[in-house]
């Protein structure tokens, strides 16, 4: 996302504007059909039905994906789509702005600091796809940060009677540490899982385009990296991911270890269950992780740009 060193890195704001709009765009973009597609597979009842007039499908259609605001206008169905946006919403916004835009500060620092360990090691062209990846690595990690939303969000998702008729101030104030449950198996997912996002997207301009400044891709060239990296982070991530939602599903009083979910996963499901979900993962998600990660390259150099030639920002500080 960022120039090689010996090249001046984007600005702070830049870095800020792009991922967040990355974020903000992704939830406009994909949680409306996320909940068409919930709403669809969670009706009961036929919507097309034979010897009924094809109009009348359509207004049962229209029911099931808008609910009461079925008969209102457009712009009240598309608010429609957007139930349970607040823990969804903050998290996922947070969540870009913390990794798309904290990533490039600590590629620059390992670049500025430890660049030689990492060219002697794997030479220049693994070295600089390596601290791409190294640099998300350890962003990932620190994303444990963001887990109490995360952890809401899949409580509503999945299990919304554990937190029935409570705001969120009385449940970080009666839960508390309790919203950190699985901390630890999720930055073991984390860690591989976005060392694999931003090294699959460096490897993928360095060797596929033979990229020196990553800065200067073409959209296509970022849409292209994007995808590499969402495919390789989902993959590498999958298992760890299957554990720590089945750690954060379990309600607050019933906890249960890492351990023992794995245990009971192989013993009862077998070594498959470590998978389970990758293909709609894959299918759902990765539009999702590609969509975002792509807008987040693209704008952040052009934000920079932007500011710089505005004066907003100076283009010889980092």
């Amino acid at each position: 996302m960022s120039p090689p060193s010996g090249k001046q890195t984007e600005s702070g704001l830049a870095r800020l504007l792009g991922s967040g709009t990355s974020g903000i765009l992704e939830l406009l973009v994909f949680h409306p059909v996320d909940t068409v597609a919930k709403r669809l597979m969670t009706n009961p009842t036929k919507i097309f039905v034979s010897g009924v007039p094809l109009s009348q499908g359509f207004i049962n259609l229209d029911k099931v994906i808008f609910k009461e605001d079925y008969s209102s206008g457009a712009l009240r169905k598309y608010a429609a789509l957007f139930p349970g946006l607040g823990y969804a919403g903050g998290y996922k916004i947070l969540q870009r702005i913390y990794k798309y835009g904290g990533q490039p500060y600590v590629k620059d620092y390992l670049n500025k600091h430890h660049k030689d360990i990492f060219y002697t090691t794997f030479g220049e062209k693994s070295g600089k796809t390596m601290i791409h990846a190294t640099a998300g690595s350890m962003i990932g990690v620190g994303e444990v940060a963001l887990l109490p939303l995360d952890v809401l969000k899949i409580k509503r998702q999945t299990n919304p009677e554990s937190i029935k008729g409570r705001n969120i101030f009385q449940i970080f104030w009666e839960e508390r540490h309790r919203l950190y449950r699985g901390g630890l198996w999720t930055a073991a997912r984390n860690a591989p899982g976005s060392f694999a996002l931003f090294g699959g997207s460096a490897f993928v301009k360095e060797y596929m385009f033979s990229l020196k400044d990553f800065s200067q891709a073409t959209f296509f060239q970022n849409f292209c990296a994007s995808i590499g990296g969402a495919v390789a982070s989902i993959s590498v991530a999958q298992p760890l991911d299957v554990v720590k939602t089945r750690i954060q599903n379990r309600p607050f009083e019933s906890p249960e270890s890492g351990v023992q979910i794995i245990r009971n996963m192989v013993r009862q499901e077998g070594f498959n269950a470590f998978f389970k979900g990758i293909t709609p993962k894959l299918i759902v998600v990765g539009p999702k992780l590609v969509f975002s990660f792509t807008v987040a390259q693209q704008l952040i150099p052009l934000l920079d740009n932007f500011l710089a030639g505005k004066g907003i920002t100076n283009p010889n500080t980092i």
